[in-house]
């Protein structure tokens, strides 16, 4: 798909990310463009129109890096008044990390006590490892709305999650 059909898909005020967490290592990618220019953050990005956060994560996570994940417990959401930025504790299924060399010019492992003191980490990455290792999370709750317009989803706090690492 070329990129202007993409850009035209995306909900410019709905953006995802994916904290991916293996073997005491997260992922993160070197931005290459904007306020995050040569720092490592978590992989994410738009959630495109007819598609969950849930689903834009796995997507997102799988362009930037080449790394498979599922979208796990809601550990951390942003909201302004233009736009909101939800964070998923995302689960490793496989692949190595690699560039996109578009948004990103490096994919790597990186141990999470080093980035926790990084200076190319932001503080936004950083937050989001610490919400990433709480013990209370948002976890999914099964939801049914007696209202028809799509999926829903329903996050609650809850100590008792599914997957951790």
């Amino acid at each position: 798909m070329s990129g202007v059909q993409t850009e035209q898909q995306n909900n410019w005020c709905q953006s995802v990310a994916g904290v991916v967490i293996h073997r005491r290592r997260v992922l993160l990618v070197r931005h290459t463009y904007g306020a995050g220019k040569g720092r490592l953050i978590v992989p994410g990005g738009y959630v495109r129109f007819g598609e969950t956060p849930q689903q834009a994560v796995a997507r997102e996570v799988l362009e930037e890096t080449g790394v498979r994940v599922r979208a796990g417990v809601l550990i951390g959401i942003r909201f302004n008044l233009k736009d909101w930025y939800a964070a998923f504790l995302a689960e490793y299924i496989g692949g190595k990390p690699r560039a996109d060399r578009q948004e990103n010019s490096e994919a790597v492992w990186v141990d999470i006590e080093e980035a926790a003191v990084r200076d190319d980490v932001p503080d936004l990455t950083k937050k989001l490892l610490e919400c990433a290792q709480a013990e209370t999370v948002w976890r999914q709750i099964p939801f049914e709305s007696r209202e028809n317009h799509g999926s829903y989803s329903f996050y609650g706090a809850a100590s008792d999650v599914g997957f951790r690492r």
